[in-house]
């Protein structure tokens, strides 16, 4: 993403996970973790949305994760319909919480942030770490692809956004799926599905709404993803 960025290898189930870490100037108020779009049609931890997210957290102080999913880039192994890149997320996230750069702080908050196919994996890891009996993460989920994936119930305070005329995952499944969760949208006026001429408003969106993520406030608790 800029001259600071650092290329990691972090150990995971099948083998390297090729990350790149975008730090604040400061000393990390939390950790958060980025997915990008379907590797199988050109998705990578390089894709603008997820470049964008990384700014906007970066900016609110937390050190971006930002993993190739398997069979892509310098990530070993093969697409597993998300189901081994839950795995490897969990992996990040752990590495990401012992990272140096953290200073061996427990307790920091998390920030799980994903774009379209990213964002089915991060709902799965955010039911994950809750069986594990940690709290609930925060999420930012742009994009979500509910109608190609069995996307799960979120918490309460999650951020989405979506575009208006997104022509990958139609708004009206969208809807579909956050109505029954009682879940508000936002919606991003004459957005398609990957934000062209639209990333400068969804950074300024993700920089309004997960502001008080950096103050450490606790996520919802009423999140049950059974």
């Amino acid at each position: 993403m800029n001259a600071a960025t650092e290329l990691l290898a972090v150990p995971g189930p099948v083998g390297r996970i090729g990350v790149a870490l975008d730090r604040p100037a400061a000393t990390p108020a939390g950790v958060a973790v980025i997915t990008h779009p379907h590797p199988l049609y050109g998705g990578t931890r390089d894709n603008k949305v997820v470049q964008t997210l990384a700014r906007a957290l970066v900016e609110l102080g937390f050190a971006c994760w930002r993993p190739n999913f398997r069979g892509v880039g310098d990530t070993d192994g093969r697409h597993d319909e998300g189901v081994g890149e839950t795995d490897d997320l969990l992996a990040v996230l752990d590495a990401a919480r012992a990272h140096p750069s953290v200073g061996g702080r427990a307790g920091l908050p998390v920030v799980l942030a994903g774009f379209s196919f990213g964002c089915y994996v991060q709902t799965r890891v955010a039911a994950q770490l809750v069986q594990r009996g940690e709290p609930a993460p925060r999420m930012a989920l742009i994009a979500p692809a509910v109608s190609r994936f069995a996307v799960g119930q979120v918490p309460a305070d999650t951020l989405v956004i979506h575009g208006e005329v997104d022509d990958v995952v139609p708004l009206a499944d969208v809807l579909a799926w956050a109505r029954p969760q009682d879940l508000p949208l936002v919606l991003v006026p004459g957005a398609d599905h990957f934000f062209h001429r639209r990333l400068p408003l969804l950074k300024r969106i993700v920089l309004r709404w997960m502001a008080d993520a950096a103050s450490g406030r606790p996520p919802a608790d009423d999140y049950n993803p059974d």
